[in-house]
């Protein structure tokens, strides 16, 4: 029997948690003041369009890694893995650099980090018991 593997499933746990922070905070935060602005029809629905094409990535993946870590479905697909890993490393890099240029804390990245890591030290795991 396959052991389960706790870092990519603490992962999907992150990466779940994050999806419904977004779901549900993204929308009391960002969408619902958004639009009640004075933003154009076409700018605010273009912006939603981009808020929930990321809520249904952070679904995906969270089922992805939740799935592998507990050795359903993916757990040999490691270029899955890895993308997933580096797509949530990556998506640091924006709120990190908003931060310093506007001089204040945008902490999103603090989400996406421990997922991004926890994926990485899954695929090594992965790779050590090779």
């Amino acid at each position: 029997m396959k052991t389960k593997n706790k870092y990519l499933i603490i992962a999907g746990i992150f990466n779940s948690i994050t999806f419904f922070l977004h779901l549900i905070g993204g929308q009391l935060d960002l969408v619902n003041p958004m639009i009640e602005t004075t933003l154009s029809i076409r700018k605010s629905s273009q912006l939603i369009g981009a808020w929930n094409m990321v809520t249904i990535i952070l679904l995906a993946t969270s089922y992805v890694l939740l799935s592998a870590g507990f050795k359903k479905k993916y757990a040999t697909n490691i270029e899955l893995i890895r993308l997933i890993g580096y797509l949530n490393l990556s998506f640091c890099l924006p709120f990190i650099i908003a931060s310093f240029y506007y001089g204040l804390l945008v902490p999103q990245w603090i989400f996406f980090l421990p997922i991004g890591v926890f994926t990485m030290l899954g695929l090594k795991k992965v790779e050590n018991d090779a």
